[in-house]
């Protein structure tokens, strides 16, 4: 039923028949994130991968794996805030401020929609730790959605992003030094790199501003993002960018 109400959200918006994969990697429901063999000593239908020692060692050496992907998106975000902070100008700091917001708004939903799915399945007491990164994240969306209606050279400009930065930090520390790992504990290197290609194929459809008020869970906030990324995208055509090679969309015009 929930497949059905994506599928329907998707029509609506006109989505062509000749993206079916794309399609079904957001939608899908995540049932067989990671499981294989059930935990012991569990109630739950929590199940992981059969790993070896040497499997755990291939996974967090790995450049492909899900945390890595996700640790080059963490230092992604850290430049262009230092970038929007040395930036000289206010029209330089504009088109970092847009990548930023860009970029951390894309992560933020991907994780949510790929990531947290498999911990709540893959990890013991995952669904706490999914749900506590869940509410981390909202805090991160109010302040982003407060941040990216800002104009660069306001007094408020400045701070709003470091009160921003600073909560941040400590996420992301938590993330990479505790949650990541635990995942990667659970995965096989051969699945860790599926969910980071699926982690990075779901950023190509999210939505690229923040909007707190959207539902933070699939599959609603699946249809939800279908609906509201093309109307995201579509203004980030008229928006300026950095002028420099980065996975940002194409540079516009003046400042904006």
């Amino acid at each position: 039923m929930m497949l059905q109400r994506c599928l329907r959200a998707s029509r609506l918006l006109g989505a062509r028949a000749s993206m079916p994969a794309a399609r079904m990697t957001l939608c899908r429901l995540y049932s067989d994130s990671i499981g294989s063999n059930s935990l012991p000593n569990s109630k739950s239908k929590t199940a992981r991968d059969k790993r070896t020692l040497e499997d755990l060692k291939q996974t967090l050496t790995q450049t492909d794996s899900i945390s890595s992907v996700i640790r080059d998106d963490h230092q992604e975000i850290q430049r262009y805030y230092e970038k929007i902070v040395k930036a000289s100008d206010p029209d330089e700091q504009r088109r970092f401020q847009n990548a930023f917001v860009w970029e951390l708004t894309r992560h933020a939903i991907a994780e949510e929609l790929v990531v947290y799915p498999a911990i709540e399945t893959g990890v013991t007491d995952g669904k706490i730790m999914a749900d506590k990164d869940r509410a981390e994240h909202q805090v991160t969306k109010d302040q982003l959605y407060k941040f990216q209606r800002m104009s660069p050279g306001g007094a408020d400009f400045i701070p709003a992003l470091e009160a921003l930065m600073k909560d941040l930090k400590i996420h992301i520390q938590e993330e990479e030094e505790h949650d990541l790992v635990k995942l990667e504990e659970a995965l096989l290197s051969t699945r860790s790199k599926a969910l980071a290609e699926q982690f990075e194929l779901t950023k190509a459809f999210t939505p690229t501003r923040s909007h707190p008020s959207a539902p933070n869970k699939p599959p609603y906030e699946t249809a939800v993002g279908l609906m509201t990324a093309p109307i995201d995208r579509l203004r980030d055509i008229f928006r300026s960018w950095p002028d420099e090679p980065s996975r940002k969309p194409p540079s516009g015009g003046p400042a904006r």
